[in-house]
């Protein structure tokens, strides 16, 4: 019974395993990334901070595509088709949208985030403006339009918000291998060099120090499960998610390679 156990767990196993390596390059290219290596002091992380700050926004966008789809948040409301799906994913919004960060505080990362920008002096304009702009009723890209920000960055947040109308299982691929899979490795670094440089920027590393621990051990984990449960031992299934994690993580690449020269910039 064992040996037959074992050869489930291999074969459920395999199609995870070449999914990593078809995307081990890409990946080895942004945790290597030389970005980490230039947000060592007040004024580069403020160009940094500016920027992927919408990377924060637009993560909430990606996980609330799919709660909306699998779970029920409409009125009347019916069970979900797939409650382990539904689990998962809803443990994975109670965290980002409401961490307790301290003792009975509650906050949403994103919003942490804004305050961490605040504690170092970075500049929210920009931000603020799109959310005000989306606030009434301004598609995505028309609150994008007017604000100053690298092309890149906007770039970015287009490809996302593309991204979330894929099928299920695409977005779920995007979500997991593009952020909760990457995360810590990225921000692990971020964290040595503000650590080597001795910047100080306490609640900026509340934020990372809260995704390195809860994504490595309880977001990641949960976001794998939910990707083999919409893939199943289906090649195509399988297939068409690592083309859209590869899309994920060429994105990101390409936006921390804007805030490379914008750090050269000012530099």
């Amino acid at each position: 019974m064992k040996a037959a156990e074992n050869h489930v767990h291999l074969e459920s196993s395999a199609p995870w395993t070449r999914l990593e390596q078809d995307l081990r390059q890409v990946r080895h290219e942004l945790v290597t990334h030389p970005l980490y290596g230039m947000v060592g002091d007040l004024p580069s992380l403020r160009v940094f901070m500016a920027s992927h700050v919408f990377a924060v926004w637009d993560f909430m966008s990606l996980l609330k595509t799919l709660q909306r789809r699998l779970t029920c948040v409409e009125v009347p409301w019916l069970p979900p088709v797939d409650p382990l799906a539904a689990r998962l994913v809803n443990e994975i919004v109670l965290g980002e949208e409401s961490d307790e960060v301290a003792p009975q505080r509650y906050t949403s990362h994103f919003d942490l985030y804004l305050m961490a920008m605040e504690e170092v002096g970075a500049n929210t304009r920009a931000i603020r403006q799109f959310l005000a702009g989306l606030s009434e009723g301004l598609p995505p890209d028309q609150a994008l339009a007017p604000l100053a920000i690298a092309e890149s960055t906007r770039r970015f947040v287009l490809d996302t918000l593309f991204s979330c109308g894929a099928p299920t299982r695409e977005v779920a691929a995007a979500f997991l291998l593009g952020r909760e899979d990457l995360v810590p490795a990225m921000f692990g670094s971020l964290i040595v060099e503000l650590e080597r440089s001795g910047t100080r920027c306490d609640l900026f590393r509340l934020y990372l120090d809260r995704h390195v621990q809860i994504d490595s051990e309880v977001h990641a984990p949960l976001a794998r499960k939910l990707l083999r449960s919409l893939c199943g031992d289906d090649p195509a299934n399988w297939a068409k998610a690592t083309v859209a994690a590869a899309a994920a993580l060429s994105s990101r690449r390409a936006l921390w390679d804007g805030v490379v020269t914008a750090l050269r910039g000012h530099s």
